[in-house]
């Protein structure tokens, strides 16, 4: 491994996320998430969605933290966040730029929610080319 893109990563559980997730399971009930998802999870969609669901919403996740593995990524790193992720806020991006063993790049994008490679294609494919060509020359 020469290098590390994190897109929206989670290195502990907040409060942010379980909220957003509750709300994600009231969509998949009662609103037209399970139709949107089904087109990219076909007839795999209900295990998919209750597989993350459940686990992120389970009572003993809310304590799930891997900030004591960042230490020993020692490779480059870039993470791309969105300022708009209802999953995830820039406490993650902080805990990983202060606590990997190695070089880390922040990519922060305005008006971008948890998939920025959706929200904002072209800049994050960019950034991220720019990266890997930057690992190149490693």
């Amino acid at each position: 491994v020469r290098g590390l893109l994190l897109e929206a990563p989670h290195v502990f559980c907040e409060e942010v996320t379980v909220r957003s997730i509750e709300k994600a399971r009231d969509e998949y009930l009662h609103a037209d998430l399970r139709a949107k998802l089904e087109r990219h999870h076909g007839g795999n969609v209900d295990c998919a969605f209750w597989g993350w669901n459940r686990a992120w919403l389970d009572p003993g996740f809310l304590a799930w933290n891997i900030e004591d593995c960042l230490p020993a990524v020692t490779v480059p790193v870039l993470v791309v966040q969105g300022t708009d992720d209802p999953y995830g806020t820039l406490r993650q991006v902080e805990a990983i730029e202060r606590q990997c063993g190695g070089p880390v790049t922040r990519s922060i994008l305005d008006r971008c929610g948890h998939s920025p490679h959706r929200d904002q294609h072209e800049r994050t494919l960019s950034e991220m080319a720019a990266f890997v060509r930057g690992l190149e020359r490693v």
